[in-house]
């Protein structure tokens, strides 16, 4: 019991000190010139899509929750936040060639039908990042146009 007892008082106090490291959440701006949806007209129930479902990994408009701010979880989302930005950052969208983009947009389609995204974790927490079956068809749909129009 005693045994128990110390092993208690060590996880305990590694928890408490482990808040003291701090994690260096990747920096949001609100201000993207390049933004897919700043610099596009896209219907607001597909960019709430993107907001909800892709946005906190994939722009430079993160939004931290608050368990952001409490260790180790902090250290997953500063890995999922700046692995997101490197696969794909949505907020660089018109700096990229059109080739690129249909890329990312049949990438785009592939995961979000395939289930692979948005992240299955993140949606554990995250409730509105939970597509349906019908607004994985609407966003999957809408890549295909989206593409296309990238030609007119």
């Amino acid at each position: 019991m005693k045994k128990i007892k110390i092993i208690g008082i060590v996880i305990v106090a590694l928890a408490v000190i482990i808040q003291f490291i701090p994690a260096q959440l990747p920096e949001t701006s609100t201000n993207n010139p390049n933004d897919l949806l700043a610099n596009n007209e896209i219907p607001d129930s597909i960019a709430s899509l993107f907001i909800n479902g892709c946005y906190d990994c994939h722009s430079n408009q993160t939004v931290y929750p608050w368990y952001s701010n409490i260790q180790p979880t902090a250290w997953l989302v500063v890995r999922d936040t700046k692995l997101g930005r490197e696969q794909l950052n949505f907020s660089d969208w018109e700096s990229f060639p059109i080739k690129k983009k249909l890329k990312i947009l049949n990438e785009t389609a592939a995961v979000i039908e395939e289930k692979e995204m948005p992240f299955p974790p993140y949606m554990l927490i995250h409730k509105k990042a939970r597509f349906s079956a019908e607004e994985r068809k609407r966003m999957i749909k809408w890549t295909e146009r989206f593409g296309e129009e990238l030609f007119n």
